[in-house]
């Protein structure tokens, strides 16, 4: 391995990702509930009060509304703020700010504002959590105009998509899933930045496109190893972005295989994929499906406790193979 590219933990590359932000621009800061000296929920935060200061990695009291307040207002004043929730399900609870003010000011102040605030939620299930705290409303926010909603899958792309983030004018939010926070890979050293907005073709294929979000490229690409055995070429696609989400990728993806699979953890209704189904039926490559669309998404059910109704839960690499052996028979 080139010596410039380490393995890194994907929750290594995120702490990498805000060590640089802050050393390369004053205005850069964090805030969280116990992101201090406990290092974040998920230890994503780690050591960063020592180097930086309670001045600049800020714990908050226990209000997810006024924290989120606090860091729209600071972004609006000229700061950079990057803002923790301990659960992405939390988020619920400072919405008014998220969608009714940092969503809405460029727009409402006629371009004179901008609101650079990055919001970070560990999100998804396998973690034990129960309902309360392992779901993925990522299609919430990707539903608001103004947002931007990024799902990295990798360590390479999280520390650059945040990088990227940071730099960005506008509010973005990144749904990082907690099953991700030890996966392992390679992560150049140093500045650089991953697009938002532009999808990653993970693997090439001729007979299904599997367009995928978040944990769920992984496991596409265990299903798409599966199913090179049995003959059946996928191409895996990485979202990335779901908003604004990279149309043209996808659908010279279909036209290529005519056959479509949508792979998300949110619930399957309303979720990132009937968005991703319509975009494809709307468009030319519509022409090409010679078989129908298949979504593979969450149950109609809040995320259960017990493991083995949890991992029911959210579709799995078997699921995915299924679907896909299905869906190269069918006909049009």
């Amino acid at each position: 391995m080139n010596q410039d590219i380490r393995a890194l933990s994907y929750a290594e590359a995120l702490r990498e990702a805000m060590a640089i932000a802050m050393e390369a621009d004053e205005r850069v800061f964090l805030m969280g509930e116990d992101i201090g000296v406990y290092g974040g929920a998920f230890q994503v935060t780690g050591d960063l009060i020592e180097r930086f200061g309670a001045d600049r990695v800020m714990d908050t009291p226990i209000s997810e509304l006024g924290g989120a307040g606090v860091a729209v207002g600071a972004a609006l004043g000229g700061m950079r703020p990057i803002y923790e929730f301990q659960f992405s399900d939390f988020a619920m609870l400072a919405m008014e700010q998220i969608a009714n003010q940092a969503a809405k000011m460029r727009f409402m102040l006629g371009g004179a504002v901008s609101v650079p605030v990055v919001m970070r939620f560990p999100a998804g299930s396998g973690t034990g959590a129960a309902a309360q705290h392992s779901q993925s409303i990522e299609a919430w926010f990707a539903h608001i105009p103004g947002l931007k909603v990024i799902q990295p899958a990798t360590p390479h792309d999280v520390k650059g998509m945040l990088l990227a983030a940071v730099a960005d004018p506008d509010p973005v939010m990144i749904f990082e899933h907690k099953l991700l926070y030890k996966m392992k890979g390679p992560v150049p050293a140093g500045h650089y930045t991953v697009p938002i907005g532009e999808a990653e073709i993970r693997c090439a294929g001729r007979d299904v496109t599997i367009v995928a979000t978040s944990i769920m490229v992984h496991r596409s690409l265990a299903a798409a190893a599966e199913l090179e055995r049995e003959n059946i070429s996928a191409e895996v696609i990485d979202l990335r972005t779901i908003r604004p989400i990279d149309r043209q990728t996808v659908i010279e993806s279909v036209k290529k295989t005519s056959r479509l699979i949508c792979v998300y953890e949110g619930v399957k209704t309303m979720g990132i994929g009937a968005e991703i189904s319509a975009m494809v039926v709307e468009s030319e490559a519509f022409d090409f499906l010679d078989a129908p669309i298949l979504r593979l998404g969450g149950a109609e059910t809040p995320i259960p406790y017990n493991p083995d109704l949890e991992r029911a839960a959210v579709p799995q690499t078997p699921a995915i193979v299924e679907a896909a052996r299905r869906l190269v028979t069918a006909k049009a």
